[in-house]
């Protein structure tokens, strides 16, 4: 293994290299499995063939809400049968859909709760 900081080969898996003290992942300069120089942009080595590390990482940083995670938390818990932490999100479709879901559920309890307590008298 190489730091894709600094290229210096590492011997096991450290967490931080010996050489520049970064972490061994964290650069972009160099291919983590042969050593040979890349860019940022790079997703293949063309010495060795190896997928850069780190490029799938970046993509699903990108996925990350800025959304209040406690937010998204509370609405889940209080009221996500009716999909209120979807709206938050701003996951309309499926928002939508919970929305109509719960409220066909709701009503189907209560139908049915009315009609089993009638049914008794």
């Amino acid at each position: 293994m190489f730091c894709r900081n600094c290229g210096k080969e590492l011997i096991g898996s450290p967490e931080i290299c010996p050489e520049c003290g970064a972490k061994p992942m964290s650069g972009t300069s160099f291919c983590s499995n042969c050593g040979a120089p890349t860019t940022e942009l790079t997703e293949m080595c063309v010495k060795c063939g190896a997928r850069m590390a780190g490029v799938a990482e970046k993509v699903v940083a990108g996925d990350i809400s800025p959304k209040s995670r406690l937010a998204v938390t509370l609405f889940a818990f209080f009221l996500g049968t009716f999909g209120a932490h979807r709206f938050y999100l701003g996951k309309i479709g499926t928002a939508i859909g919970m929305l109509i879901l719960g409220i066909v559920g709701w009503a189907t309890t209560w139908i049915f709760g009315l009609a089993s307590y009638f049914s008794r008298l």
